[in-house]
């Protein structure tokens, strides 16, 4: 916005422009990307400085001493640690002294290991690569069969979902109700807690008993524990607008060792018929896909 000046206006005639004498004339303008000549004759620094060229020269020694160690799985001394990075052996002391404080490495007989904290961001990225996996995979059967899907675990006595892949075509069922605590009401929950034994069943429903979410939701534990116990060991669990009116949902168990996971899938009601051919194409997909998602369900 522009502003106005608001002092009296003089009523004096107007100056002729003062030109500089010699010796207070203004300094000339350097060529673009020069440096300005400072008193003394010392050039100033150009006003941009690249910003690439901000790389810390430690850290990235650090960094290749953290790769070394971790080549050596009975660990290294030292000297050869610096040798192998090429870094002076004052240097490589100092660093690897400073990783041993701060828990990336430890020192046992004169040999440098990876430390718990070193371990504890391996494995963080391998968690990470594992739920990329689970993600990607998710979304090329999102497309395939055009549905959203859904990735969840039974874990610590509570229903967890991990991971929805959706698209605005294809949206997710609205949460208006606690997954957790609705599990007898929706297809994944059934599923998840299909795969366990009776008495973890029970359980689960003392701490979440059975309640009423639509007209069509299961009336009481005693109906919905004799559907769980009909469910075939691989046959995909179907509910409809039992969760929510206008929704069907089916869920396709993932059993691998003790863990009980499943994939799920959900249509608008009035695309019904679609629901068990869309469940069986997902089950043949998940069967393709059966050692990658056996990685997955360690997350």
């Amino acid at each position: 916005m522009a502003t106005v000046d608001t002092a009296p206006a003089e009523s004096h005639a107007p100056l002729a422009p003062r030109v500089p004498s010699p010796s207070t004339a203004l300094p000339a303008q350097p060529r673009s990307g020069g440096p300005v000549e400072r008193p003394g004759g010392r050039p100033a620094q150009p006003r941009h400085a690249p910003s690439s060229q901000t790389l810390i020269g430690s850290v990235q020694r650090a960094m290749r001493l953290l790769e070394t160690v971790a080549e050596h799985e009975h660990g290294a001394p030292a000297k050869q640690l610096a040798r192998k990075t090429g870094l002076a052996l004052p240097t490589a002391y100092h660093l690897l002294r400073t990783l041993v404080h701060e828990g990336y490495l430890y020192r046992d007989r004169g040999l440098f290991f990876l430390g718990e904290a070193a371990e504890r961001l391996s494995s963080s990225g391998a968690a990470q690569k594992r739920r990329s996996t689970i993600a990607d995979t998710l979304a090329q059967w999102r497309d395939l069969i055009g549905v959203p899907l859904y990735y969840a675990r039974y874990r610590d006595g509570e229903i967890d979902i991990l991971c929805v892949s959706e698209t605005p075509g294809n949206p997710a069922v609205h949460e208006w109700a606690d997954f957790r605590e609705t599990g007898h009401a929706h297809a994944i929950g059934q599923c998840l807690l299909s795969q366990l034994d009776e008495d973890a069943r029970r359980d689960h429903l003392d701490r979440y008993p059975v309640q009423s979410l639509t007209p069509y939701t299961v009336r009481d534990s005693h109906t919905l524990l004799r559907r769980l116990e009909r469910v075939g060991r691989m046959e995909p669990v179907t509910e409809r607008q039992e969760y929510v009116l206008g929704t069907v949902c089916a869920a396709v168990p993932l059993t691998i060792g003790d863990a009980a996971a499943t994939i799920a899938l959900s249509l608008p009601a009035r695309q019904s018929d679609r629901l068990l051919p869309a469940a069986r194409q997902l089950r043949r997909e998940m069967g393709r896909r059966v050692g990658s998602l056996a990685l997955a369900i360690s997350i």
